[in-house]
């Protein structure tokens, strides 16, 4: 079993920063990405960024390139998410998952095995 934690949500101006955070603990070593999605009121989850725990290497919805960044911290066993000029379209709840399969997108929410609680982010116009 693995366990995700995400933190660092909540409201901001359009325009701002927040900065999210994913702790994962348990067995990690079979994962070997981790991911954020979202899920905006009344929509289905989407793919936000996904980062490789070896290469760092890193995937991104086309509506965050540019905006948001992922990162790892390997020996801390977390993911970042910094999201700048941040949109009222960006409100959502913001989850972490875990996968242990290789990709080559990694947009798919059927390629993660565990999934945190989720942190609401709130961009208010």
């Amino acid at each position: 079993q693995v366990q995700l934690v995400e933190s660092g949500g909540g409201l901001v101006q359009a325009g701002g920063s927040l900065r999210l955070s994913c702790v994962a603990s348990g067995r990690t070593f079979y994962e070997i990405a981790m991911g954020w999605f979202r899920q905006a009121p009344g929509k289905e989850r989407e793919f936000v960024a996904t980062i490789t725990w070896s290469s760092g290497r890193t995937y991104y919805a086309d509506s965050v390139k540019g905006r948001f960044a992922i990162s790892r911290d390997n020996a801390k066993n977390t993911v970042y998410l910094q999201m700048n000029s941040l949109k009222p379209e960006d409100t959502a709840v913001y989850y972490c998952a875990a996968s242990k399969y290789y990709s080559d997108s990694y947009q798919g929410d059927g390629l993660y095995d565990y999934w945190g609680q989720g942190t609401q982010v709130t961009v208010s116009s």
